[in-house]
């Protein structure tokens, strides 16, 4: 289940776990019974897989800085398949 985060004016942050999509937009302090409106907060990747979170800081990372590259990567040697003799005459790039 989810941690949804709300906050109230007296006493500050109350976190408070509910079913995916269920959290209503106000709920009681437990404090001092208060409304505590919900808060917009960034999502807790630290808790997801490692490799996820590289993939993510890639390709975020791509977007503003993306790879320089000196040279287009090497050729294979040989032929990687056999040619079509019906193609073979056909300019190769």
């Amino acid at each position: 289940m989810p941690l949804y985060a709300y906050r109230c004016g007296a006493d500050g942050p109350v976190d408070v776990m509910r079913p995916m999509g269920a959290a209503p937009a106000v709920v009681p302090c437990p404090t001092c019974g208060a409304d505590a409106a919900k808060m917009i907060t960034a999502p807790r990747l630290a808790l997801a897989d490692r490799g996820k979170v590289a993939a993510i800081d890639r390709a975020e990372a791509s977007r503003t800085e993306p790879a320089v590259v000196s040279a287009p990567p090497p050729r294979p040697v040989g032929p990687s398949r056999p040619l079509d003799p019906r193609t073979a005459a056909l300019p190769r790039p």
